[in-house]
């Protein structure tokens, strides 16, 4: 394998000011390339640590990423650093400083000495040049080794490796050929899906590896497959089909998709419609809903019915029922559901309703307690769920298990 080692500058990654995105971003397009990122380190806006950090990632790797501390301030020594490193000096780059030029005559304004000084780059590297910034990126090589210095301005850093460092990788470099294969499942821990492939995961051959990704209710399993052979791509084909028989009823989709996304496809394919009542989830599952583009063809709304009076008013539900049964019953989370789709004239309609904690609970209801009814013209089906004692945690599984829910309803498996 050829490796690669990610070096992420600035103050505001190690104070957690500003959340390093750059990173994960830039070892999935490696990941894809086939190169393998063997360490990330974060370090801060000093000379000496910049320095011990690139003399340890060349020990350790062939392509060294650098991302941060090349802006126009004074706290940005990367540029400067790295003069310094490869024993080198600054030269005015006129493509770098056309850039910069341009950039400024589109915002109306004139290029100030400290901007124009961006343009200077170290007389030893290749330029990267920045469409999107004031920042020109730095290529180095040395002993055989690959350093790359970018802005950590992401979309500006997602261009250059876009455009630029990877197909130059890919020259410089042979890769590795890395196969993955993602399926993704609801309604079951990891623990219990390792005792189900158990036998499966033992047989595996060598070059290739399993990794069990859990979040807020769901579990990735991630098959990866690493070598030359000619069959790699139908070898893996046939382990992810032996997979998906075993764990069939728990998988939802694949990759990268969303439960989210995989409703709307659905509700497009088939025309339909759909409306959300939420109580204990207040409106994450909208929320869920709307965030995939296009989602205004088949969602129509959602009552967020926190309130008992709410639900009556708005949602039909019954006030004898509340009293009996109390908010959180089967009774109540099926009659918010037909209520919902009765009343924005639905196909599709699901409804919440629970204890997100951290009080409230009890000992027939402890927190964490929660129903979920999902209703066509023909059935609703309500489903009791007991989703652990943190709030969010809570919120975000039984929106997952929601969305989960009316799937299975829209394809028949409910």
């Amino acid at each position: 394998m050829i490796y690669a080692e990610l070096i992420s500058i600035g103050d505001e990654l190690l104070i957690g000011q500003v959340v390093n995105t750059n990173a994960p971003w830039i070892s999935r397009q490696l990941n894809k390339a086939g190169f393998a990122v063997k360490q990330i380190t974060v370090v801060g806006d000093l000379e000496n640590e910049i320095i011990n950090a690139l003399d340890l990632a060349r020990k350790r790797a062939d392509i060294i990423l650098i991302t941060g501390g090349l802006g126009p301030t004074k706290d940005d020594l990367t540029k400067q650093v790295l003069c310094k490193y490869f024993n080198t000096h600054l030269i005015f780059d006129p493509q770098a400083y056309n850039d910069i030029e341009a950039i400024f005559k589109a915002r109306g304004r004139e290029v100030t000495p400290t901007n124009r000084a961006q343009a200077e780059l170290p007389a030893s590297c290749i330029p990267v040049y920045n469409k999107n910034g004031t920042a020109p990126g730095m290529w180095f090589k040395a002993d055989g080794k690959v350093f790359v210095s970018m802005p950590g301005v992401p979309y500006e850093m997602e261009a250059m490796m876009s455009d630029f460092v990877i197909p130059k990788l890919m020259q410089e470099f042979k890769s590795t050929p890395v196969i993955h294969k993602t399926i993704l499942t609801q309604g079951i821990g990891e623990s219990y899906l390792s005792d189900m492939i158990a036998d499966w995961e033992n047989c595996l051959p060598e070059y290739m590896k399993l990794a069990y990704l859990p979040a807020a209710g769901m579990v990735r399993l991630r098959l990866t497959g690493i070598g030359e052979s000619m069959n790699l791509e139908s070898e893996m084909a046939n382990e992810t089909d032996k997979l998906k028989k075993l764990i069939a009823p728990y998988i939802y989709g694949e990759e990268d998709e969303t439960l989210a996304q995989i409703i709307g496809k659905l509700l497009r394919e088939s025309g339909k419609t759909l409306a959300t009542a939420e109580s204990c989830t207040g409106g994450n599952i909208a929320h869920l809903i709307t965030s995939v583009p296009g989602s205004s063809e088949y969602y129509m709304g959602s009552v967020i019915s926190y309130s008992n009076e709410i639900k009556k008013s708005e949602l039909n539900v019954n006030a004898d029922t509340l009293v009996r049964k109390g908010a959180v019953s089967e009774e109540v989370a099926i009659q918010m559901a037909e209520g919902v789709r009765k009343k924005y004239n639905v196909d599709f309609a699901i409804s919440t309703t629970g204890i997100a904690g951290p009080d409230g609970g009890s000992e027939e209801k402890p927190v964490g307690t929660v129903w979920i009814a999902v209703a066509d013209a023909n059935k609703t089906v309500a489903k009791k769920f007991l989703l652990g004692t943190n709030r969010m945690r809570v919120i975000q599984v039984a929106s997952e298990t929601a969305l989960n829910q009316l799937r299975k309803l829209i394809i028949g498996q409910i």
